[in-house]
């Protein structure tokens, strides 16, 4: 390995991942993900688009003045207002980027931008060169460069890499390209920038045609040395390529690959796992590396040339990515010191304040469930930890339904610290507890998707609930989780509401998507 390559690991998960429809975090949530990026061992991440709004500049200055070794940066378009604004917010951390950029294709430049390619060049380097005057890690995208003029692509390179860029970013914007194709323009612009060994060359692909880890490869096997992704692939429409699978695919094929990253690899199912309880976006259970069934085997066949030798139907360790074999963790005489113990190796940091809520949530659920599993533990820590911060919060349900009794719902509700009190009926006792909830809160959202998913195994299962609400253009997603799924489902629609109230007040304006 120590003749190997190392690439340079860009994790765009709280910008481009944030654009996922619903996936939009609050500032706690987003400095969460970004401390445990941090840990995963990722080079440079990504916080934000400072200009997009009040709530995402806080957001990317917080993380920019709580991390110490990543270096944070901050998209802004090829603008003078946008640098300064995302310089004002990146500008304390350690190792602050500014990534700056502007369309090159021809029908982005004809309709959108209007713009003729040397009119782009000179916006492009009069950006670089006053982002370069101010720190000296920029990086530059050419938007849309997969359907770029090749000779265009390295004109506008070797013009922002002699401004000052010192990574340029050749993105496959909307998923367009396929692995022969993009990992020939890779080379054509390594063979045809004079300049580019004074830049690293920089790939960002989207996963309309399912081809986005596939490009991202086929890139870096062709020379790039910075590979763009998010944690399980999520982002803008199809998502983005996934970090797990670039990271596994060069881990688990050194010899063909030739490259090495700087990832810590048991990180990455606690890292997984965290995202997708932020966000509410569930990772498929047939996903590759951190999706449920990525090392279950049900065929005979492999079950036998497993138990003789796991690499028979097994390329990788599940220990490798962090997976325990072991779900059976603690139960109810479980003391508060392995429970940290135990939390800790799953990836959490918590305070002092934040484990005696853990704790004592885990105490009662241990009343109620024999064993305790590591989703329990998750579906705890984002119930009373993860979650945003509260204008609703249900204090007491109680539902009546049977063959013989019409469904009916009562519910005790806190609105700011006020308590309010109802009860209706339901076409069952779902319907019945949204319907008392909805008019409680006085909420005008849609209910768009209501789902169920039991977290671990057997009829005392903690059972999972995921609505999305649509209100006024936003959309958001809620999650509960309680071993009564009625409870759980009521969990999901207050804390669904409560997103909605956050979005209210800190509108996500969509960013320029690259």
């Amino acid at each position: 390995m120590e003749n190997h390559r190392r690439i340079i690991i860009f994790d765009t998960t709280l910008r481009d991942g944030e654009q996922s429809p619903g996936a939009s975090m609050n500032i706690a949530e987003k400095l969460r993900i970004a401390t445990q990026l941090e840990k995963l061992g990722i080079d440079v991440i990504e916080a934000g688009f400072p200009a997009a709004s009040q709530g995402d500049f806080k957001a990317v200055e917080m993380i920019a003045g709580a991390l110490e070794s990543a270096r944070i940066a901050a998209l802004c378009r090829a603008d003078h207002n946008d640098i300064t604004k995302a310089w004002e917010a990146i500008k304390n951390a350690v190792h602050p980027r500014l990534h700056t950029f502007i369309a090159t294709s021809d029908i982005h430049m004809e309709y959108k931008l209007k713009m003729s390619q040397e009119q782009v060049i000179d916006k492009a380097v009069e950006a670089v060169k006053y982002a370069a005057s101010l720190t000296d890690d920029v990086e530059f995208s050419a938007e849309d460069g997969s359907r770029s003029q090749p000779d265009f692509l390295c004109r506008i390179f070797e013009a922002v890499i002699d401004a000052g860029a010192s990574t340029v970013n050749l993105p496959d914007t909307v998923g367009y390209a396929v692995p022969d194709e993009f990992s020939n323009l890779v080379e054509y612009v390594i063979t045809n920038t004079p300049n580019i060994n004074k830049a690293v060359l920089s790939v960002h692909c989207h996963n309309d045609l399912g081809l986005a880890t596939a490009n991202t490869l086929a890139a870096i096997k062709a020379g790039a040395g910075q590979a763009e992704v998010t944690i399980n692939g999520i982002g803008e429409r199809a998502g983005n390529t996934s970090l797990e699978e670039v990271v596994m695919s060069l881990g688990t094929r050194p010899n063909f690959f030739h490259e090495t990253t700087a990832i810590d690899t048991t990180r990455i199912y606690p890292t997984s796992r965290l995202v997708s309880m932020i966000t509410g976006i569930v990772v498929q259970p047939n996903r590759a590396i951190v999706g449920a069934n990525a090392f279950a085997h049900e065929a005979g066949i492999h079950q036998d040339g497993v138990l003789k030798n796991p690499m028979t139907y097994e390329i990788m360790k599940p220990e490798t990515i962090g997976l325990s074999k072991n779900n059976l963790v603690l139960g109810k005489h479980s003391g508060r010191h392995a429970l940290y113990s135990h939390i800790s190796g799953m990836g959490y940091n918590l305070s002092d304040e934040e484990m005696n809520i853990v704790f004592e949530k885990f105490k009662h659920l241990a009343d109620r469930k024999k064993n305790i599993l590591d989703e329990d533990i998750e579906a705890l820590i984002n119930e009373e930890i993860l979650r945003s911060a509260e204008v609703f919060r249900l204090e007491y349900l109680n539902v009546s339904c049977g063959t013989a009794v019409f469904p009916y719902a009562s519910v005790h509700l806190k609105i700011n610290d006020r308590l309010v009190k109802g009860a209706v009926e339901g076409n069952g006792p779902i319907d019945a507890v949204f319907n008392i909830i909805a008019k409680l809160t006085c909420t005008k959202s849609k209910l768009l998707r209501f789902s169920v998913n039991a977290l671990t195994e057997g009829t005392d299962a903690q059972g999972e609930v995921t609505v999305r609400l649509f209100e006024d253009g936003i959309t958001a997603l809620g999650k509960g989780s309680d071993p009564d799924i009625i409870t759980a489902s009521a969990l999901a629609y207050v804390n669904g509401l409560n997103r909605l109230e956050y979005l209210k007040e800190n509108p996500a304006e969509l960013s320029p998507v690259l």
